[in-house]
């Protein structure tokens, strides 16, 4: 057991190719959930959806990732990190099939439920990527994983522009068909080439509660002030990003294909600074010090956005924002991945998920309500979330300093 614990644990520490495999396996994924992002505004208006179930289709999925990832990320550190990949995908597979053939708004929130626990490996692969990185590198390799994630959402809405979804024969089912077909194709290519980096834990190790590690979390003073960031911070990005489409539509006019335009240019932005930018900044400044500077342009970008009246302006502030949070993302990964033993990592990633998940199902759910009052509405309030977010970052930068 322990030869077998040394080969697995030594041969992708020593491999880039691992890490190449995995990097394009989410990137496959993430081209099918590209393709769903821009979509899911125009598919529940098809189905004479009002705008609070248009953004209770985005919560639905956050509610069951709030469930699966701490359960995926436990069940990784005690299986391994491949097996609960390969479960994932396959599910969030399955889930693109039956969305492509709901019969109403309501079967699809269940079936977007579903989806989100099915698929909520975020935290397992984060998990793998610490398996493998020595800590100092971290928050670079975190970033070329968010520059996976980013480049998806390059390729996945492009092709929604080239295929013009909306009635007729396929409808909306032809997008969801390829965002099936990817996804199957990403866990075909974890089965055939990824490796597992940890060995499974004896069948009698301990394992804490998701309880128990919470309270683990909220008694460490980098952990609980990471946790809350992320849980602040995904709530204002997730709201500006369920509303984006009824604003983009109201305030410009666009179609689905000029909203999936505008994600995509997300998703270059996030590519270069997550896969370029935030790594260098944060062996120069430290993690806590690059993931304030993103809170702060998060918040100035989302407070000036419901001033603008022109399209080119909007999508710069849509850049910003993207920008901003590009450098949030590799950072907490890192830094949570840096305050917790290598047995703890999935567990923890994903109560951080969990706290994002979390945010995803208020975040959405508020700007909904908040969209119908005022068009600005889910903007300043995500702007006013990032005043205390930017504190905890702040509190985490001396933390860091005195750790350091």
């Amino acid at each position: 057991m322990g030869r077998k614990s040394r080969r697995l644990m030594s041969e992708p520490a020593h491999s880039n190719r691992a890490l190449a495999v995995l990097l394009l396996v989410v990137f496959i994924n993430l081209v099918g959930f590209g393709v769903i992002i821009p979509l899911l505004p125009f598919y529940a208006r098809s189905m004479d959806a009002a705008p609070w179930q248009v953004t209770t289709m985005f919560a639905a999925y956050s509610l069951g990732q709030f469930f699966g990832e701490p359960f995926w990320g436990r069940l990784s550190d005690r299986i391994g990190r491949r097996p609960v990949l390969i479960v994932t995908i396959i599910a969030n597979t399955l889930a693109y099939l039956a969305l492509a053939f709901a019969p109403n708004i309501w079967v699809a929130m269940l079936i977007r439920l579903f989806g989100g626990f099915g698929s909520g490996n975020i935290s397992t692969i984060q998990g793998y990527m610490a398996d493998v990185t020595p800590p100092e590198k971290r928050a670079g390799r975190m970033g070329l994983l968010g520059a996976a994630f980013g480049a998806g959402f390059v390729i996945g809405p492009g092709l929604v522009m080239v295929m013009r979804p909306g009635a007729g024969a396929l409808g909306y089912q032809l997008p969801l068909f390829l965002a099936a077909a990817m996804a199957g194709t990403a866990a075909l290519g974890v089965i055939l080439f990824v490796k597992e980096s940890r060995a499974p834990s004896a069948p009698g190790a301990p394992q804490a509660h998701r309880l128990e590690a919470l309270s683990q979390a909220a008694a460490h003073p980098v952990l609980s002030r990471v946790l809350l960031v992320t849980l602040i911070s995904t709530a204002a990005f997730a709201g500006m990003e369920a509303v984006f489409g009824l604003y983009a539509d109201t305030r410009f006019g666009w179609t689905a294909s000029q909203v999936a335009a505008c994600f995509a240019l997300i998703g270059v932005i996030a590519s270069i600074g997550q896969g370029v930018v935030t790594g260098r900044l944060a062996r120069r400044f430290g993690e806590a010090r690059v993931l304030t500077a993103g809170l702060s342009i998060i918040a100035m970008s989302l407070l000036i956005t419901p001033f603008i009246s022109k399209p080119a302006l909007a999508v710069v502030a849509v850049a910003c924002t993207a920008f901003g949070q590009s450098l949030v993302f590799p950072c907490v990964g890192a830094l949570i991945s840096r305050a917790t033993p290598p047995d703890r990592q999935g567990q923890m990633l994903g109560l951080n998920m969990a706290a994002g998940s979390l945010a995803r199902i208020g975040g959405p759910l508020l700007a909904g309500p908040l969209f119908g009052l005022a068009i600005g509405g889910p903007y300043w309030f995500g702007a006013a979330l990032m005043v205390p977010a930017i504190g905890f970052a702040l509190v985490i930068v001396r933390r860091t300093k005195v750790a350091a």
